[in-house]
């Protein structure tokens, strides 16, 4: 070939049809897992070990077939990718997860002597490793299609209420549903209390984030000092936290009468509670000075010009502009304070950590999993929901 012929020669473009090598890997994946490892377990009661059963022993050829059929599915449709293969993979991602409770109580029956009543039915590695992939290609499918975080959130909302349905009416034998039964009204007490206290320090770190970040910005020796102090809290592991907080709100409590009226204690909410406010200004605070200071000094210098007083440019101009990136602080800090809140437990301030510990004591891991997928749950709830009013806010975001 001539340099003239190679020069003209067009040059290959993307044109979406190339292979999405991470689906495809991720379906590879899930279905190595599914015929790998362990889909189920079970056990005569909760004392006993459990079995440990494949594909076909815990679905049959039926179920294990169309299990096989679907998780190919996505490989084959990520081979040659379009916006309309994208909104198929999404249907058949959220179909796969939808189903996975139908799995479950099709291995019940198959598995599960009906002369057994106290016969626990466990979920396998198989499945883990399927619904974190399934997740992960959640993920990317939303990227490919520019969804926003609240479709997916809202689909997993819908796939969350079948698998509380199956649950509910058929999945009785589920040793994660019978760890519920046996103890529900201190599960949903335990909600309570985890949402509480979350809700609490992360509304007390927002108030105390931002008037931090004003002073900083206000004085400009505060800001080093400020942020050298909450780094040094971030620095500080939680247990440690926690027990350095026992002796002196146990004095405080011991010595003055207000405060054990109202009360402070060594161990319960408040140790608790301030460690998880300590935990959370970090985030706040550095995410609250950067909005500020991001607003262009034009659209203040403009609304000056307007005849805005200080405090008018603040709260009509400067605040609103700032929004989105100080919600991503506080999206940042409930996160973070979810999953904090369960090692409040440890000092007896309640929560679905409470759930986790006595799980590990007892050598239980559906009692782990009952605290710890409530607290998962949150986290992604939370998250998406937060991210999703954030990027609406932002200048041309989706309304």
């Amino acid at each position: 070939m001539s340099l003239l012929d190679a020069l003209s020669t067009p040059r290959l473009r993307w044109d979406g049809r190339h292979p999405n090598t991470v689906l495809v890997s991720l379906s590879l994946i899930m279905l190595a897992a599914f015929w790998s490892l362990d889909v189920v377990s079970m056990a005569p009661n909760r004392i006993v070990q459990g079995t440990s059963y494949g594909a076909l022993e815990a679905l049959g050829w039926p179920g294990a077939l169309l299990a096989t059929l679907l998780l190919s599915f996505i490989g084959i449709l990520a081979w040659q990718p379009s916006h309309r293969h994208y909104r198929a993979l999404l249907a058949a991602v959220m179909t796969l997860m939808a189903l996975m409770p139908v799995g479950l109580i099709a291995s019940s029956y198959l598995l599960i002597d009906p002369e057994l009543p106290q016969a626990r039915l466990g979920l396998g590695a198989a499945y883990w490793v399927v619904l974190f992939v399934l997740l992960l290609c959640l993920i990317e499918i939303r990227l490919r299609l520019k969804l926003t975080r609240l479709w997916p959130t809202l689909l997993l909302c819908g796939v969350a209420l079948v698998w509380w349905l199956c649950a509910t009416l058929w999945l009785d034998s589920l040793a994660l549903v019978q760890e519920f039964k046996a103890r529900d009204r201190q599960f949903l007490r335990a909600i309570g209390q985890h949402v509480t206290l979350v809700g609490a320090a992360v509304s007390i770190s927002v108030v105390v984030g931002l008037v931090l970040a004003m002073l900083m910005r206000r004085y400009a020796r505060l800001q080093k000092s400020a942020f050298a102090v909450l780094n040094f809290l971030q620095t500080i592991p939680s247990l440690a936290l926690f027990g350095l907080l026992l002796a002196p709100l146990a004095w405080l409590a011991a010595n003055v009468p207000l405060l054990g009226r109202l009360g402070v204690s060594g161990i319960g909410t408040t140790p608790a509670l301030i460690a998880l406010i300590a935990y959370s200004l970090l985030p706040m605070v550095r995410n609250t000075y950067i909005a500020l200071e991001e607003v262009s000094p034009d659209t203040l210098e403009a609304a000056k010009g307007m005849g805005m007083r200080a405090g008018q440019r603040f709260w009509q101009v400067r605040l609103p502009l700032a929004l989105p990136v100080l919600l991503e602080g506080v999206r940042i800090t409930t996160v973070q304070a979810i999953g904090l809140t369960a090692v409040a437990a440890l000092i007896g301030a309640g929560g679905l950590g409470t759930f986790i510990f006595q799980g590990l004591g007892q050598a239980a891991m559906d009692m782990v999993l009952l605290g710890a997928l409530p607290i998962l749950m949150l986290a992604l709830v939370v998250d998406a929901g937060l991210g999703a009013l954030a990027e609406a806010l932002r200048p041309g975001g989706t309304r």
